[in-house]
């Protein structure tokens, strides 16, 4: 029975009539090596003819490190995450012989050197792969090095998939995607992250090591869990986006007092997705198409954050703007509103933000504009202390899909900061502390700080009753005075 075999994710076609799309595609792929072959060849013969034997020998070197060194970039990461996929598929036990290696140096969050041992497969070794009832063999083989003298010696290592050639048109259209598709799922939660900050029309970036997760956040469950259903969602979504005309991306506006968490929510958006965080400062933006730039150069799968955006355009609303405010979670997916007036869009910028010619407008332009589709997979933050200050046409749906109150610390809030500090589920002064959160003002940040002063729960707890103890009497006090100057 005749096999074909594929080189990892490869490519290969068999049958004219049943697989003509894949066929078309390998005659293209030999056209083109061909061509690339022919002029491989050609050159190196006018190099022999042409060049002395050191300027021949300097330029073979310099083309070399040059293909080794893009093909090491373009290859080693696919190839990480495939292996990825195919380690749950062998069987060490079942290998006649494992290597091990000592994996790169890693920097850990606290600035020390970690490595760690692994196991690695030698050319022979391979495994099975059952999809749909269909076996797919991986073998990992090492290929021979050119014909070329100076190519001696070097062999790729490579995994080589075999499977009956009837199966191609599964093979391709199926096995293939789901393999590449699997491994980057796997891959995501090792990937390492990073915040961007802009400097002029680029970005600088450096390691991110935020370690807040949904786990840790102290928020109300269910929002909680509303948000990360919804980026569950907008994840698996590509096909829809592209079936609807819309491009694949989703906003939220994080509103509430200060300290209540937004920046944390932000972080545990970004290690939840493993998406990099763009951090934009208009103040440094000192034009649209500056902005539009800086937009343009943020890659596929990332998160663009624009915190306090209340303080970045007008912060007093026009006389139309004065509608009621949405609900506190608003999720839609309705059409981008493409016909708004151009004056809907256009803000005065504040006195201090004069020299600046930033927009509204062009920030929109990118949300829901002409721009919006020019990437694929993005998330778009904001953060504001004051949501009335917004431009109404920053709230219109389409825009900011999903608007989230972050607000004062609740009994739920507290019991997960409790668990976080203390490992503790319950306590004695749990009830007291509940009944005290239901009548006063206190953000989770507030509450966090009383709980780091101390290791022991007992006396962190005290000190959490007596701050919300204090709180109470302000507020009675304040009430107080308050109705005395109406009574009088």
């Amino acid at each position: 029975m005749d096999h074909h075999r594929l080189p990892l994710v490869a490519a290969a076609g068999t049958s004219e009539s049943k697989h003509g799309r894949a066929l078309n595609a390998c005659k293209k792929a030999l056209a083109t090596a061909a061509s690339v072959a022919a002029c491989s060849a050609m050159a190196r013969g006018l190099a022999r003819e042409l060049l002395p034997d050191e300027l021949r020998a300097t330029a073979w070197w310099a083309a070399r490190l040059v293909r080794t060194r893009l093909f090491a970039a373009v290859a080693a990461e696919e190839k990480k995450r495939r292996t990825l996929y195919l380690a749950t598929k062998m069987d060490p036990r079942d290998m006649p012989r494992l290597a091990v290696a000592c994996s790169p140096r890693r920097k850990e969050a606290d600035g020390s050197w970690s490595w760690s041992a692994r196991l690695c497969a030698e050319p022979g070794d391979s495994a099975t792969d059952v999809f749909d009832g269909v076996e797919f063999k991986w073998s990992f083989v090492e290929t021979g090095g050119d014909d070329d003298d100076n190519d001696k010696g070097h062999r790729d290592k490579l995994f080589e998939v075999t499977f009956d050639a009837e199966h191609t048109a599964m093979a391709l259209d199926r096995y293939i995607p789901f393999v590449k598709a699997t491994a980057e799922q796997m891959y995501r939660p090792e990937r390492e992250l990073k915040i961007y900050m802009n400097e002029g029309s680029s970005w600088r970036g450096i390691v991110h090591h935020h370690p807040a997760t949904f786990d840790t956040i102290a928020m109300d469950p269910d929002l909680k869990k509303s948000i990360v259903d919804d980026l569950d969602r907008f994840l698996k979504r590509k096909e829809y986006y592209r079936r609807i005309g819309k491009a694949w991306k989703r906003g939220y506006l994080l509103y509430g007092p200060p300290r209540t968490g937004k920046s944390s929510l932000i972080a545990a958006m970004a290690n939840y997705l493993r998406f990099n965080l763009y951090d934009l400062d208009l103040s440094e933006v000192h034009s649209n198409s500056a902005l539009q730039r800086l937009l343009i150069d943020m890659p596929n799968r990332s998160i663009l954050v624009v915190e306090d955006i209340d303080c970045c355009f007008s912060a007093n609303p026009r006389e139309h703007h004065h509608k009621t405010p949405p609900p506190d979670l608003h999720l839609t997916d309705s059409d981008d509103d493409d016909d708004d007036e151009e004056s809907d869009r256009k803000v005065r910028p504040p006195p201090q933000q004069q020299q600046q010619n930033v927009t509204l407008s062009g920030l929109l332009n990118f949300i829901d504009g002409l721009w919006s589709t020019s990437g694929e997979q993005r998330v778009i933050v904001f953060t504001t202390n004051y949501r009335d200050r917004l431009d109404a046409a920053l709230l219109r749906p389409g825009r900011m899909d999903m608007h989230i109150y972050m607000g004062y610390c609740g009994w739920d809030a507290f019991k997960t900061l409790a668990h976080n500090y203390f490992l503790v589920d319950d306590h004695p002064l749990f009830p007291e502390i509940r009944e005290l959160l239901a009548g006063v003002e206190v953000t989770p940040a507030e509450v966090s700080e009383m709980l780091l002063r101390c290791d022991d729960a007992d006396v962190a707890l005290r000190g959490v009753m007596e701050l919300l103890r204090d709180r109470g009497r302000k507020a009675r006090s304040e009430a107080e005075i308050k109705n005395d100057g109406n009574a009088a």
